[in-house]
């Protein structure tokens, strides 16, 4: 066993197709798929179960993984130590992003680290908070950009700038004549969310206080993206909440739209970015995080 097997079984794992795990691997299909079946071997047990087509890893085989893929981290870790101790500005950094943020943020943030540090190219992930915590403390992420709090154990959590969230109305609704919102004036029967997942799901309800609603009629019609919610709430189908920085990029407004701010200025979400402790290049997040507070300031006072 050796950790360029480690890396063919995680390779295969993810393209669940041999031909594409072996483009990964940049060997011959022949070379991956024998030194798989000789660390079968070895092991004594099947790493995955060969149907057809379908490839999946068996029981053990997910477990093995598992290990797998924290020694190839671990490997990667020691090489990235190297590298840092050379240039922590060098080299392509792996950032994880929420979808409520990436497609608002990072275009502005692009431009700046290809002017200010054009040997670091940026390798964006956008996923869900819950995987992208996960794909940090794995090591295949070098930092995430969150809205939640991340667990405490392991990680370094740098805060990056809040955002407040404001109401999106069809302008026929009562609450139009209103300039302020109370987060009371909220109909919870009329609130359209995210998809379960979705870290911004879960601050809706916790700021209409309904962070144990089960369901509603709105709640039911749940969408993948802020976009959808917009559309749907200038439609009449109900009223969203929506994040400052998705909110002033939206030029023009959806027809039948109105927006109004809350009441309570306490009603924002704080954004962070998370790193694994001793990250050997701290300072290439040094970076990243300047240009990122840098761009959301531009871009709400603009807005």
């Amino acid at each position: 066993m050796n950790l360029r097997d480690l890396r063919y079984i995680a390779a295969l794992a993810d393209a669940g197709h041999f031909g594409r795990a072996a483009e990964a691997c940049h060997v011959s299909q022949p070379t991956l798929s024998g030194q798989i079946l000789k660390l079968e071997e070895e092991l004594g047990l099947p790493i995955f179960e060969r149907s057809g087509r379908a490839i999946r890893p068996t029981a053990a085989g997910a477990e093995i993984l598992g290990h797998a893929r924290r020694v190839i981290a671990a490997a990667d870790e020691i090489v990235a130590i190297g590298k840092a101790s050379r240039d922590p500005l060098t080299g392509p950094l792996h950032l994880g992003v929420i979808p409520t943020l990436c497609p608002y943020l990072m275009p502005f943030v692009f431009p700046r680290l290809a002017d200010e540090l054009p040997a670091m190219p940026l390798v964006l992930h956008e996923d869900l908070t819950e995987r992208l915590v996960e794909g940090v403390a794995a090591g295949t992420l070098d930092a995430a950009i969150i809205a939640t709090e991340p667990p405490s154990h392991g990680f370094v959590s740098e805060p990056l700038f809040e955002e407040a969230f404001f109401l999106a109305l069809p302008t026929n609704h009562a609450l139009t004549k209103k300039k302020t919102i109370e987060t009371a004036d909220i109909d919870l029967n009329a609130l359209l969310l995210l998809t379960d997942g979705h870290c911004l799901r879960d601050q809706a309800l916790a700021i209409c206080g309904a962070a144990n609603l089960a369901s509603n009629v709105a709640a039911d019609m749940r969408a993948a993206s802020l976009e959808t919610l917009m559309q749907m709430a200038a439609a009449g189908y109900g009223m969203t909440l929506l994040p400052a920085l998705a909110l002033a990029q939206q030029k023009p407004l959806p027809k039948n739209l109105v927006i109004r701010p809350l009441k309570d200025s306490t009603m924002r979400r704080q954004v962070r970015m998370i790193s694994r402790q001793k990250y050997p290049r701290s300072a290439a997040l040094e970076t990243l995080g300047r240009l990122v507070k840098v761009s959301v300031a531009e871009v709400l006072a603009e807005a």
